[in-house]
């Protein structure tokens, strides 16, 4: 179908059924852009009015029993069709990759983990504490070698979020969005853990996979009790003892996370691209002088 109006020239971004309005979400089953008016939840993401109908259509009696038993409704039927998220596989692979690495080279992790003490000048908590800030990002694609559940998780959780949020925003948004909650995660851990507490691991990052899409799933209209009912399970683990988790690296990253969601949403418009990349410039220096002030 060719869409006709506004978004003709450039129709992949705006909804299929009403031309005129602007959308980043698609259709689950057929890859089509689709508005809030034409959208209906499914198991991951939502479906379009047709695909819809379709599905109903070819349900047995059967499935339309489990259906009304479990609530489910016959969208969870609905897959994926909308291109494969390269930048979330690409994202796992080189988490996995970082994590043999620290195998076959044990002092990796010591090289590539975050402190706050690494954001300090240069020598002030010790000789051996050296000004490396740049570990706020390479702690992101390490993952404790004790506890293989910490990366099974966390690659689970970036293939499970990253499968809904990449289609939605694109690869290039969706990877800011992905390195600026990492970045933010690091900073809640530079503000509000020990100085010396040593993290690793990719939860930051996820966390504001989270927080954007609470965000851009409230301001469309969805659903997200579920969501909001994970994260806080998830924040409340951190607080729980003998858990070892940084709870302050979730934190920074679902706060960072929600504000690039935020900006995403309010400049989605085709002209305010520009101002979308100023926004998320201006996000980055505001994140980068909150810890700067520890470099002098």
């Amino acid at each position: 179908m060719t869409a006709q109006g506004p978004g003709a020239a450039n129709p992949d971004n705006f909804c299929y059924r009403h031309p005129d309005r602007q959308s980043f979400v698609l259709c689950q089953r057929c890859g089509r852009t689709i508005c809030g008016e034409c959208q209906t939840p499914a198991a991951v993401g939502v479906v379009c009015p047709e695909c819809m109908r379709e599905q109903r259509q070819s349900m047995t009696a059967a499935e339309r029993r489990a259906s009304r038993r479990w609530g489910g409704g016959p969208s969870v039927q609905a897959v994926v069709r909308s291109g494969a998220p390269v930048v979330t596989y690409a994202l796992i692979g080189i988490s996995v990759f970082v994590y043999i690495l620290q195998w076959v080279v044990p002092p990796l992790t010591t090289m590539l983990q975050y402190a706050g003490a690494y954001s300090y000048p240069s020598g002030s908590l010790g000789p051996t504490i050296a000004f490396e800030p740049w570990r706020m990002l390479t702690a992101v694609f390490v993952h404790s070698t004790s506890l293989i559940f910490h990366i099974l998780l966390n690659m689970y959780s970036l293939w499970l979020f990253g499968r809904a949020l990449e289609p939605m925003l694109g690869r290039g948004r969706f990877l800011a969005l992905y390195l600026i909650s990492g970045f933010a995660g690091s900073l809640g851990v530079l503000l509000l853990a020990s100085p010396v507490q040593a993290v690793v691991g990719a939860s930051g990052a996820i966390f504001g996979l989270m927080g954007a899409i609470l965000v851009i799933q409230r301001r469309l209209g969805g659903n997200i009790t579920g969501l909001l009912v994970l994260v806080g399970i998830n924040l409340v683990i951190g607080f729980i003892p003998g858990f070892n988790v940084a709870w302050q690296a979730h934190l920074g990253g679902l706060i960072g996370g929600a504000l690039v969601g935020l900006i995403y949403y309010e400049t989605r418009k085709r002209n305010q691209n520009g101002l979308q990349i100023g926004l998320l410039v201006a996000l980055c220096v505001v994140l980068v002088a909150l810890s700067f002030r520890y470099f002098l």
